[in-house]
């Protein structure tokens, strides 16, 4: 008899070989080129030697440029298989093609994407049945935990690598990236993550998927230094069903200009207003005809809570207002001038991000201070002038159609003293119509009309 061929050695249940073979095939390479067309708009050199009018011939030609990522095979349903990946693995591809463990390549087009979340969705065509993950709940999560991170690093496919959870609920800005995603924590690993990682798995010892690997901090070079970021799963589940449905996730929108109140540069405002280090969030402005403007929040107020929801942060009020559809009402309890009032407010539907941006129709439009001494010496104010002093003027909002300008002193708000802005905040409180302004500019007392709402 021919010898017994030797079969392969089966993994044994909660060993990183088990949680690796589960895993591997619902994990796929993301390859993604974008055609990019280069700037003509401006000075080039062929001006110098062509003239503007004869460069059409010796114009730059559009490149392609390739990128890398991972990602996770999340649903199928009939012939479309769905897969989700990071907003920034796909931007603005024009080709992606999917690979599998296995071997097998699909092309795939994008379904939807949000860089909120930095999150997105994408889609391919077969008459196959996928192997699809099985999602965990990132919230049961625990420091210590063993895990493991799957993707494509440099692209090496299908590389698996392990560590634990170093910690839980990592925000943008505490770890200085601004250019991470807004609306989401983060889980903190020291599995290996690397380019190339970003839309793969973060896993479980159960095989299940706990998190999208996302961000590394590293060195230089761009490698890992041990401390790799992934998106919590609980806070991509709801984007999948929007991506499907809507083709994009759809967000609350309050309408108001925020700051935490341990912000170093507002600080000597918050400790006037009697805030300084509260929990909470400090609203600053208020858009026109927007849902916090038309139902009661002015600028001053301090949100401390959203229907029931206690609020510590702009990251908390951003989340919350994020995740209540458009067109539903919900309680907001506000701090104003100390006493607490609650306002039920009716949320609009949140605009595109470069659409938000470019918003200028803030109420009232400026930021003003308290005038402390070192205001005072630095603009060479006179000690008999007390007021709140200007120290920001949004361009085209209604104070700079008002006239006011930075270094401006409300001296008085419709012939009301202000000597404050303690002061000034409270009688802005009282009416969004149009306010006549005493300011003192330069040692001179001119007026200044703040048109309403």
């Amino acid at each position: 008899t021919s010898p017994a061929e030797p079969s392969e050695p089966e993994a044994e249940e909660g060993t990183f070989a088990a949680v690796a073979e589960q895993v591997l095939p619902v994990v796929v390479d993301v390859d993604v080129v974008e055609v990019v067309e280069p700037e003509t708009e401006g000075f080039s050199p062929f001006d110098f030697f062509f003239g503007p009018d004869e460069r059409e011939d010796f114009a730059p030609e559009e490149f392609e440029r390739p990128g890398i990522g991972s990602g996770v095979i999340v649903r199928q349903q009939g012939d479309t298989v769905y897969v989700l990946t990071n907003n920034h693995v796909v931007g603005d591809a024009d080709d992606i093609t999917l690979s599998l463990h296995d071997g097998r390549q699909f092309s795939a087009e994008v379904v939807g994407g949000d860089e909120r979340l930095d999150l997105a969705l994408l889609s391919f065509e077969t008459k196959e049945d996928m192997p699809v993950a099985s999602l965990g709940n990132s919230n049961e999560i625990t420091v210590g935990d063993w895990v493991m991170a799957v993707g494509n690093p440099f692209g090496f496919e299908s590389t698996v690598t392990a560590g634990i959870i170093s910690a839980t609920g990592r925000r943008a800005e505490g770890l200085g990236a601004a250019q991470l995603p807004e609306l989401t924590d983060f889980i903190q690993t020291d599995a290996a993550i690397n380019p190339g990682n970003s839309g793969g798995a973060l896993v479980n010892m159960d095989g299940e998927i706990i998190g999208i690997n996302t961000w590394i901090a590293g060195s230089q070079a761009g490698g890992n230094v041990g401390l790799g970021f992934a998106i919590p799963i609980n806070n991509a589940a709801d984007a999948i069903d929007q991506f499907i449905e809507e083709g994009r996730i759809v967000y609350g929108w309050l309408g108001v200009s925020i700051s935490d109140t341990d912000s170093e540069q507002l600080m000597p405002l918050f400790q006037d207003l009697g805030v300084a280090n509260e929990p909470g969030s400090l609203v600053l402005n208020v858009h026109r005809d927007s849902p916090g403007g038309r139902d009661g929040l002015r600028p001053g107020d301090l949100v401390v809570e959203v229907a029931g929801e206690t609020i510590e942060s702009t990251f908390e009020l951003q989340r919350e207002i994020g995740n209540i559809p458009p067109g539903q009402t919900r309680p907001i309890t506000v701090v104003r001038q100390g006493e607490e009032h609650t306002f039920d407010v009716t949320l609009d539907e949140r605009a595109p991000e470069d659409e938000v941006r470019a918003r200028t129709d803030i109420w009232p439009g400026f930021t003003a201070m308290p005038l402390e001494d070192a205001i005072r010496d630095a603009q060479q104010i006179p000690g008999g002038v007390d007021g709140a002093v200007v120290v920001d003027v949004t361009p085209d909002s209604p104070a700079a159609q008002g006239g006011l300008r930075p270094s401006d002193v409300i001296v008085s708000v419709d012939g009301e003293p202000v000597e404050s802005a303690r002061d000034l905040y409270a009688l802005l409180a009282e009416d969004t119509g149009t306010r006549e302004l005493r300011v003192n500019r330069g040692g001179q007392e001119v007026s200044a009309t703040l048109p309403g709402f």
